[in-house]
């Protein structure tokens, strides 16, 4: 599936710590905009991907992705729990859409073992039995907010 209203940008290159940062399973505050133009977030599970794209995935029928399915434009912010003064914010665009149910699911389950080292069989069956959606989201710019 197409995004919506894609951006084209150069690719951001992620320094080492802040990579580092955001591999880890930390949680990411999703704000997107409403169709009346107010802003709208979501906290969720996210990765970061090889391709240096963020991955989040959702139940489908949730007003934030739909509101990313028909403006692909986000912005993120990831928070330490080490004391909330350390966080990364991101802004992005969508660039892949996955409504394909299985695949979709692949990558909740793949989610819930970043978070959970050993999630249950009740959870990931609930979520196999779940309609979901997943979003691919292109970084265009990085706010640094780590300790030197």
């Amino acid at each position: 599936m197409e995004p919506a209203q894609p951006t084209p940008t150069l690719p951001v290159r992620i320094e080492p710590r802040i990579r580092a940062y955001l591999e880890r399973p930390l949680f990411a505050a999703v704000a997107t905009l409403d169709p009346d133009g107010a802003p709208r977030q979501a906290v969720v599970w996210y990765r970061l991907e090889a391709d240096d794209r963020i991955l989040v995935n959702s139940r489908a029928g949730r007003r934030w992705p739909a509101n990313l399915e028909r403006d692909g434009r986000v912005a993120i912010a990831i928070t330490s729990p080490d004391g909330g003064e350390e966080w990364v914010g991101v802004t992005g665009h969508v660039v892949d859409i996955d409504a394909d149910l299985e695949r979709a699911r692949d990558d909740i389950v793949a989610l819930a073992h970043h978070y959970r080292s050993d999630p249950t069989e009740a959870s990931i069956a609930e979520f196999r039995s779940q309609r979901r959606i997943s979003f691919r989201i292109a970084i265009d710019s990085i706010h640094n907010h780590l300790e030197d």
